[in-house]
């Protein structure tokens, strides 16, 4: 733990010189961010130049990697998603007039999570183009605003060129597929032989998944379909239908506190996933068994905090949910007794269970972690806080690409659908890499190994506030 402590203080004062615009000591010159490769909480955390995302069709006046983050300030929730993309400038060179203090113009203040550099009306600035290179700024005194309205305008520019059929209509299809082998399920349960009947057990387990996690994931992002509408509808149909949870609480604690927060502590940093008084093996191998269990009694102690309608609408689809499945098992399936269809729903509803709770640990706990008040700005948060698995044909199919292999890629633009987080993945870690900014993989099976070992710590006891804070 010494060594670890010691890799994090010459991180801190790396990280501080390459903000003033120094060049990094000597001492520090192999170490690229704040995710040593020393650190038990981060180990064999790579960042390879992988490929990338994408999003939503473009609406004229939307901001790219901006719709789900709100403002340090605030954290209420809104009616309705916000999504959008905008055009950032090219990297322009600002002349400050003679007579005026050559750091006055560089100190208004910056929106959180815009990618554009703000254009000051109080001082009056002359702004040229760089023609040459020699006229560009430094690297080291560019913005962490205009780093994120650069991938911005990268992520734009392929989003512009993607059909509906790549920004939408590649996931709604795999959704749409899953539910089309629904019947076939139900029906593989009928037969006494054992092979066919698993095969309706996965069948039944992959449907589930693939619309509790992928289709509520996207539709709590917007990301189904371009109109905010039928976004609602499909919104109400996976969270509260399909998942037997309330939307706006899903949307509240998902897009607005995770997304806008994440890894601030007591906010976005993950701590709904730890129940300390769990020993890790009964953590991570059995108590993923009980998530069917937990999640529609979680929603319903969360009812208090909204209307009246809301409630009863949610009660009302969450009982539609349980209910059909219950009755098709009995109807279709022909299960006898009561108990036996609803170990049915249990063992059909935690089949994939297991990978969902680890997926949801793995990319973000054990990674650094920061206070509200002096949190880095978007694109440093982000590439920081988050982590990509590798590819995996079954995750990916159910989860979808941006909870598994392209999680950063989400986190930066969250409004984007499953295949354009993958489309663009090369363009955002090649740039990340670029900018010397982390980009963390790992595999599945080397961050169980870690969370085993240091459970106590990741898991049990209060997160340790990460080196950079208080650094901006």
């Amino acid at each position: 733990m010494e060594s670890w402590q010691e890799t994090r203080m010459e991180n801190q004062d790396l990280y501080q010189e390459r903000q003033k615009g120094k060049q990094p000591s000597e001492a520090g010159t192999d170490r690229t961010d704040p995710l040593q490769k020393d650190s038990p909480l981060n180990h064999r955390v790579e960042q390879p130049a992988a490929p990338g995302e994408g999003r939503n069709g473009p609406e004229k006046g939307e901001k790219l990697g901006q719709g789900d983050t709100p403002s340090q300030d605030t954290a209420a929730p809104t009616p309705q998603l916000q999504t959008g993309l905008s055009r950032a400038d090219p990297p322009v060179q600002e002349v400050t007039p003679k007579g005026q203090d050559p750091g006055s113009s560089l100190n208004h203040p910056v929106p959180e999570g815009d990618g554009n550099t703000p254009r000051g009306e109080e001082m009056p600035r002359v702004v040229q183009r760089g023609a040459k290179e020699e006229r560009e700024p430094p690297e080291e005194g560019r913005s962490e605003e205009s780093l994120m309205g650069e991938l911005s305008e990268l992520v734009q520019q392929v989003v512009k060129r993607s059909s509906w059929w790549e920004r939408h209509g590649i996931d709604d299809c795999i959704i749409a597929l899953h539910f089309f082998v629904l019947p076939a399920g139900f029906l593989c349960l009928r037969s006494d032989n054992v092979l066919p009947f698993l095969l309706g057990i996965f069948l039944l387990g992959m449907v589930h998944h693939t619309a509790t996690v992928k289709g509520s994931h996207l539709a709590s992002h917007n990301a189904l379909t371009e109109s905010k509408t039928w976004g609602k509808v499909w919104a109400i149909f996976f969270i509260e239908i399909c998942s037997a949870f309330t939307a706006e609480q899903a949307y509240y604690n998902h897009v607005k506190m995770h997304h806008g927060y994440t890894n601030v502590i007591s906010l976005g940093d993950s701590s709904t996933w730890k129940i300390p008084f769990l020993n890790r093996y009964i953590y991570m191998f059995i108590a993923p068994i009980a998530v069917p269990i937990l999640t529609p009694l979680v929603a319903l102690g969360l009812l208090k905090d909204v209307e009246l309608k809301t409630a009863l609408r949610t009660l009302c689809c969450m009982c539609l949910g349980l209910y059909s499945h219950y009755w098709l098992l009995v109807n279709v399936s022909g299960f006898q007794s009561v108990w036996s269809a609803l170990i049915c729903m249990l063992i059909t509803r935690s089949f994939l269970a297991h990978p969902y709770i680890h997926v949801n640990i793995f990319q973000h706990i054990g990674l650094p972690m920061f206070s509200v008040d002096k949190k880095p700005k978007r694109i440093h948060l982000m590439s920081l806080a988050v982590l990509n698995l590798p590819r995996n044909a079954l995750l990916d199919w159910t989860f979808g690409h941006s909870i598994i292999s392209c999680h950063v890629e989400h986190h930066l633009f969250p409004n984007l659908s499953d295949n354009m987080c993958l489309k663009i993945k090369p363009i955002v870690s090649q740039y990340l890499k670029k900018k010397k900014l982390p980009y963390n993989e790992d595999s599945y099976m080397s961050r169980l190994r870690l969370f085993l070992q240091n459970y106590e710590e990741l898991m049990v006891n209060a997160p340790p506030i990460t080196e950079l804070v208080g650094i901006q």
